[in-house]
């Protein structure tokens, strides 16, 4: 299966990594820890993530300090398990909200046709001519910065490629005979659409929204490390990225850390997408 998510980005399905069965245990462990983090954070981590001690000021790993601390003294561990919750929330709901919208447009696109599917694909269309991520950068620049404002933003920018996805599937599951007898024997349009077409398409909808959260994490990173999502010092992966790129060669790990969650969840996601389609799709196929 291959989608869109941010026009600049490219996505499809991540060949380049051998999808063993070791793989997909450590991509669904990934993504356990992660969700368990998001919420247990302050349980789990050592320290306050906002503590500074200029005492200590910038150190290597060591057994007090497990991934070292960033220029000001505050530890690095601490502040990438609290880094899990905006790792997790912008994400999950720029992908709740594309499966939503997506669905809805592109089910009303693909049955209705017509005049409203002209309206909508034009739209989508739009979208698709924009450079997507510098529209988020312009506009989360000069609206302000704001985590908030970043994942509505790119939440606006992804739908519509969803809303094309989904059409495509619906257009093909409109000519089957079930639908054919669906409206021969009166049943009305939204029961046809929501009860009886969209659990068919449900195996490209739900691996969809996985793909999504795994490039909106990349783009939220990518405009918080330019600045324009969270504000300064905070606990966020692609913040922590940027202030720490110049310590690589005092404390590698004040870098290394939040840009290797980054790359192990945005890709352990991919990866179990990519294995929820597989499912999906052979349980459908034996249906």
């Amino acid at each position: 299966m291959s989608g869109d998510a941010i026009p600049t980005i490219g996505r499809g399905r991540m060949r380049w990594i051998p999808r063993t069965p070791f793989t997909l245990a450590f991509s669904f462990l990934v993504v356990g820890v992660v969700v368990l983090l998001a919420f247990a954070a302050p349980f789990v981590a050592p320290r306050d993530p906002q503590a500074q001690n200029l005492v200590v000021g910038l150190t290597t790993p060591n057994s007090e300090f497990w991934f070292g601390t960033d220029a000001v003294g505050r530890d690095v561990f601490s502040r990438t398990i609290f880094g899990a919750r905006g790792a997790l929330i912008g994400p999950v709901l720029i992908a709740l909200g594309a499966f939503v919208i997506g669905n809805v447009l592109g089910l009303l696109a693909g049955y209705k046709g017509g005049l409203l599917d002209a309206a909508i694909m034009r739209w989508v269309d739009l979208m698709f001519a924009l450079p997507g991520l510098l529209v988020a950068i312009v506009l989360v620049g000069v609206l302000g910065s704001s985590y908030a404002l970043a994942v509505i933003v790119l939440l606006v920018l992804t739908s519509p490629f969803d809303t094309r996805i989904i059409r495509g599937a619906t257009l093909e599951q409109r000519s089957l005979p079930y639908v054919e007898a669906a409206r021969t024997l009166g049943v009305p349009a939204p029961r046809i659409m929501f009860r009886h077409i969209f659990p068919n398409i449900l195996p490209i909808t739900l691996p969809n929204a996985f793909l999504n959260f795994a490039f909106s994490l990349v783009a939220l990173s990518a405009l918080s490390f330019l600045g324009l999502g969270v504000g300064p010092g905070s606990a966020e992966w692609g913040r922590m990225l940027a202030e720490s790129r110049l310590l690589l060669f005092d404390n590698p790990m004040a870098a290394l850390a939040p840009g290797g969650m980054i790359v192990l969840t945005a890709a352990s996601m991919n990866l179990v997408g990519d294995w929820l389609y597989e499912r999906l799709a052979d349980r459908g196929r034996a249906r």
